[in-house]
């Protein structure tokens, strides 16, 4: 009987441990500092959202600003005020190495000066060795010029992006999934709006579950984005009047070890942010993107395909 007693004990203590592992809490790094959003107040709603699941362990890194001269000043003190802020501006960039290696995500919320030649190639070897990676709306407009950093967001627009850059990807009304090589420049939207996002993968983790159609909240939807888009899959995408296309909503792409999830959707810290699909759909993808699987249950306040669904601001 002892033996028998010994014997339970040890598969109980077993079963704990492997428990306890499973457990393990994921480390997220969002990236921000520079945008044409406001990402002072989106950041901290996001990195809430991530916390509040007891998953996440959230860091922020955000980058060196870019300093503004007053405009009332002589020329002379204007060019001087220039050059020092020129100065600054470089030590501090010069000082900004973020640990991308230390996290199990990184996720982008950032729009702005180009990332230091150090930092550029130390993403690509994070990501070619196995990283993961987030972009979240006004992300996809970086960078046009750094090349793997288009191979991996899959599409974007804005900064000049043409069909150089690569073709215009969109479901056409036969549910095709379209890769248009026309000329014309990346980048576009309308006035914000509730949309629709419909699902075109309901059998991958992270959509599993969602209504085949649900409302989102108020947002910019963006329209005509181009890129490279190499290994890339789409999950999900929403109708756009304005280009007259279903634009992809959700999108995953694999670089070479790396995963990238890239999602449009996010405009501000509003109602879009604040929008319980979009949030879902972000604990999702970085739940997924860390461990391969989905355990995030969908929340019975999801929208449906007549109701957007809002988290309160707290």
């Amino acid at each position: 009987m002892k033996t028998i007693i010994k014997s339970l004990v040890a598969v109980a203590t077993l079963a704990l441990f492997s428990l306890g592992a499973e457990a393990k809490t994921l480390s997220v790094l969002i990236v921000d500092g520079q945008n044409n959003h406001n990402w002072r107040a989106m950041t901290p709603f996001m990195k809430a959202q991530l916390e509040k699941t007891k998953m996440f362990t959230v860091d922020v890194s955000t980058t060196p600003q870019r300093t503004r001269i007053p405009g009332n000043l002589s020329k002379e003190k204007r060019a001087a005020a220039q050059k020092a802020a020129n100065e600054l501006n470089a030590k501090s960039w010069k000082e900004w190495r973020p640990a991308f290696a230390k996290y199990d995500v990184i996720v982008s919320n950032y729009n702005g000066q180009d990332w230091p030649k150090p930092v550029q190639a130390a993403f690509e070897k994070y990501m070619k060795g196995g990283g993961r990676f987030v972009v979240v709306h006004a992300a996809d407009n970086s960078f046009p010029k750094w090349l793997e950093y288009n191979k991996m967001i899959g599409l974007g627009g804005w900064g000049g992006r043409t069909e150089k850059h690569g073709p215009y990807v969109y479901y056409n009304e036969a549910g095709k999934l379209v890769r248009n090589t026309q000329k014309g420049r990346g980048g576009s939207h309308g006035p914000q709006h509730e949309f629709t996002i419909e699902i075109r993968d309901a059998g991958h983790p992270i959509t599993k579950g969602m209504p085949a159609k649900w409302k989102h909240g108020r947002d910019e939807l963006y329209d005509s984005l181009r890129g490279p888009a190499e290994n890339m899959h789409v999950l999900a995408t929403a109708w756009s009047s304005k280009s007259k296309r279903h634009e992809p909503m959700m999108m995953v792409i694999k670089y070479g070890k790396g995963l990238i999830f890239h999602t449009p959707m996010g405009h501000e810290n509003g109602v879009s942010l604040q929008c319980v699909g979009f949030i879902t759909t972000l604990n999702r993808a970085c739940e997924w993107l860390a461990t391969g699987k989905v355990t995030t249950k969908m929340p019975g306040d999801f929208p449906t395909a007549e109701k957007v669904s809002v988290v309160k601001k707290k």
